[in-house]
């Protein structure tokens, strides 16, 4: 093996400049791979931190126009949904797979006053699951609970912007709780401040359900249901959820068991897979991308090692001359492409890692300011030991097959022909 090592570091002194070069390439190509799988995991992670608030396993419900005659009546009807249907979601039909059931009202046109001055909010009935449910951030106070529900109490859970326009712009939120608001006439306790957001013109003020149906007197009628699900794990077993959802519902109000557009259903948990999908498609994208510029680095390799074969053709035929058997020449030009392979890809692997680092310490630091809201570009755009290590060995793997052509050519030179080109 020491013999092995000395060989191939004579043939590297003979060929300084191309062997370098040639290595370089090859680090570039392993460099490049690390350096774009680091920046898309910090995207990817980035975009996940902006909605790993919102529960994943969730379905939101809401009315709609029929699109076909049913049971006596016209197509074009509108569907609204009603305390009727949260009942029915919460009982023992749906049980084997619904958790929590929410729901939500607001009519969209009310003034809180304040002072002299006069504001548009939305009041928004809403359950305590509304929470968790969407990701709601508290921070000051707490949100609504079940015993603001049950006794149907005047308090309300404003947003960050108005807590700071009621305060002059102050963001002390902790002062604005307990504070009387008036909207509409009507006035509410401040017993929270939540995060809003500020990507939309996000007017809601939080009140109880309960207590939204009491003053506004808004029959049984809701804007939108919401509800937690467990035991759907694939494609296939959420879309026969909805179906069934959607036939019991609409059956309900009289419309088709099959009209979609009596009744919309989003479905959180297969949007999240479609993105996971989207994600799978953008990691090997990426892979792409850097394997297309690994086998620059590869090609260089099986350039250098064929020249080296012409060069040492002569001492290919002597060797053979005097006992060398082709296994031996093969071994030899397959170990030197090797060597070269795995040496500079494993720079190039430190330095991707390294460089991944840079980038986590000042664009992974950096956030931009979207409408208000604090957003990172990439979130730890960092590439595990693990996948690094894989792309080494995907990369030395290569430089095996490389060096087989020349190291085949080497093991076929005859020694009466080598040694005649070498007087040549």
């Amino acid at each position: 093996m020491h013999d092995l090592f000395t060989e191939i570091w004579s043939s590297v002194r003979r060929n300084k400049l191309r062997t370098i070069l040639t290595g370089l390439a090859v680090s570039w190509g392993i460099f490049i791979i690390i350096l774009l799988l680091g920046a898309g995991n910090g995207l990817m992670n980035a975009f996940m931190k902006q909605s790993h608030d919102f529960a994943t396993n969730t379905m939101e419900l809401y009315g709609g126009l029929t699109t076909k005659p049913y049971d006596g009546l016209q197509q074009g009807r509108w569907v609204p949904l009603t305390e009727q249907d949260v009942k029915i979601l919460q009982g023992p039909l749906f049980s084997d797979h619904i958790d929590e059931v929410s729901a939500s009202v607001a009519d969209g046109n009310n003034k809180l006053i304040e002072g002299t001055r006069t504001y548009t909010v939305t009041l928004y009935g809403v359950y305590p699951a509304n929470k968790d449910m969407n990701g709601e951030k508290i921070l000051a106070g707490r949100y609504i609970n079940e015993n603001d529900l049950n006794e149907r109490r005047k308090v309300a859970v404003i947003s960050d912007v108005q807590a700071e326009d009621l305060m002059g712009g102050r963001d002390n939120y902790k002062a604005i709780l307990g504070r009387a608001i008036t909207v509409d006439d009507q006035v509410f306790t401040v017993v929270g401040v939540r995060r809003s957001d500020r990507q939309w013109r996000d007017t809601r003020i939080h009140v109880p359900f309960s207590t939204y149906k009491l003053i506004f007197a808004y029959d049984d009628l809701v804007n939108k249901i919401t509800f937690t699900f467990h035991g759907l794990r694939t494609q296939k077993e959420n879309e026969a959820f909805e179906k069934r959802v959607r036939a019991v519902l609409n059956r309900a109000h009289r419309a088709a068991p099959d009209d979609e557009g009596a009744l919309y259903v989003w479905n959180r948990f297969t949007q999240n897979m479609q993105m996971n999908r989207g994600t799978d498609i953008l990691t090997k994208a990426l892979w792409v991308v850097g394997i297309f510029t690994l086998l620059g680095g590869i090609v260089g390799v099986s350039n250098i090692m064929l020249i080296t074969v012409k060069e040492r053709t002569h001492e290919f035929g002597i060797r053979k001359a005097i006992g060398a058997k082709p296994k031996d020449i093969t071994k030899l030009i397959l170990a030197e492409s090797i060597t070269i392979t795995a040496l500079f890809g494993i720079f190039g692997m430190l330095l991707g890692l390294g460089a991944c680092e840079v980038m986590n310490a000042t664009i992974g630091s950096t956030s931009m300011d979207i409408f208000g809201e604090s957003v990172k570009l990439l979130d730890n755009p960092r590439v595990g030991w693990g996948v690094a290590i894989e792309a080494t060995i995907v990369l030395i793997v290569a430089g095996t097959i490389a060096g087989l052509s020349p190291a085949t050519k080497a093991a076929k030179v005859r020694p009466i022909e080598a040694l005649r080109e070498g007087k040549g």
